[in-house]
């Protein structure tokens, strides 16, 4: 089986959640469109699932919407206030350090006419908030940054970005896909009008996911046919997925408190071994606020890519940065915004631990490590 350590990348489907699917394929396996019974039953368990899922974001079940997952709701986010909002303006404001579901929209809205200011990151990958707020203009329509990075694991201040955004009549999008699940995220305390999830990063499926929309926002149509979530996203909804979505969201919520404390320890356990018994390491996930389970650490004099092939041999399993973009071997966006040297991009891995992960293979870790040349 190995040692997993690619949790940022995506997760094991827990087996509550597999349980749960399970009567969706074969027993209740009816179109949630249908009239008859078969059908009903699907859409009662869609309802479910909404709900259940709101209530983990203190917000409303109508202002859930599923999607295929997080590039979808990113894309839907921020092509669809375009649309709605195209007679205000063509100003869209993001950052350096976004994943690729942002950025290449955004570069694909530069070729329609758009203007896309990309914020600076400081050393530790946050925003400046103050740099944000000198950014807006008269015809700014979106603010879209993550709310926390995938690869150094910083968590930027949605809340104050929030503010700012409401205070310029700004609407502000959030691509938390590396966050739900894993940190406390709230509608209600943070304040984001719209925000982007994926199943598959914190224990359930892949290929599903959600988009929240606040209650007053209009968001133009991404999907167009039948009239699936109130005619926003036409096509028929994926049961099984969507169940099993709302079960890992509801079981990741009950767990967080714990989870979070036992995956931080971890984190600190293998930085704390990594910095103290390897020469020439730096951390790069160093801002205030982090995931706690992302460690991104470059190893001087090293090549990331021979390193992770070593440890892929003995079934240890890690990357270089994001998952999206590990296999055209450019260097990571996000390191070089953050200013970092070459070697250090060159020799930099991502550790990122789930809930099932333990010191004994922190041990075993190590032991590789170490013997490393």
């Amino acid at each position: 089986m190995g040692i997993y350590l690619d949790h940022a990348a995506t997760t094991r489907m827990r087996d509550e959640v597999i349980e749960e699917m399970m009567p969706y394929f074969q027993t209740h396996y009816g179109n949630a469109a249908s009239s008859y019974g078969l059908g009903v039953e699907s859409r009662r368990a869609l309802n479910h699932a909404r709900t259940s899922i709101a209530d983990t974001l203190q917000a409303k079940p109508e202002e859930i919407y599923f999607t295929s997952g997080g590039t979808e709701a990113d894309n839907w986010a921020i092509r669809g206030i375009t649309e709605a909002c195209k007679e205000k303006g063509k100003h869209i404001i993001t950052s350096k350090i976004e994943h690729p579901a942002v950025l290449q929209t955004c570069r694909f809205l530069e070729s329609q006419g758009y203007e896309i200011t990309y914020l600076n990151v400081d050393s530790s990958g946050s925003v400046d908030v103050k740099e944000l707020e000198s950014a807006i203009r008269k015809d700014t329509i979106l603010i879209s940054i993550m709310y926390a990075n995938n690869e150094v694991g910083t968590i930027q201040p949605v809340q104050q970005i929030s503010e700012i955004a409401h205070a310029r009549g700004v609407l502000f999008h959030t691509d938390a896909v590396q966050a739900y699940g894993q940190i406390p995220v709230s509608a209600k305390r943070d304040g984001f009008d719209m925000l982007s999830a994926s199943a598959h990063k914190f224990n359930g499926p892949k290929g599903v996911g959600f988009l929240y929309v606040r209650g007053y926002q209009k968001i133009d149509s991404f999907i167009r046919g039948g009239e699936q979530e109130v005619g926003k996203r036409a096509g028929t909804e994926n049961v099984p997925g969507i169940v099993g979505m709302a079960k890992a969201a509801e079981l990741a919520q009950q767990e967080m408190p714990e989870r979070m404390q036992r995956t931080q320890r971890l984190r600190n356990l293998l930085w704390s071994r990594i910095s103290e018994e390897i020469p020439k390491v730096t951390s790069n996930t160093s801002a205030k606020d982090i995931l706690p389970g992302i460690l991104n650490v470059s190893f001087g004099g090293r090549e990331s890519a021979q390193m992770l092939g070593h440890l892929d041999r003995k079934e240890i399993y890690a990357s270089g940065g994001s998952a999206c973009s590990s296999q055209d071997r450019k260097p990571s966006h996000v390191l070089l915004a953050m200013g970092k040297t070459p070697e250090e991009i060159r020799g930099a891995v991502r550790f990122s631990l789930g809930y099932d992960n333990t010191e004994e293979e922190i041990e075993l870790v190590m032991d590789v490590l170490t013997k490393m040349r």
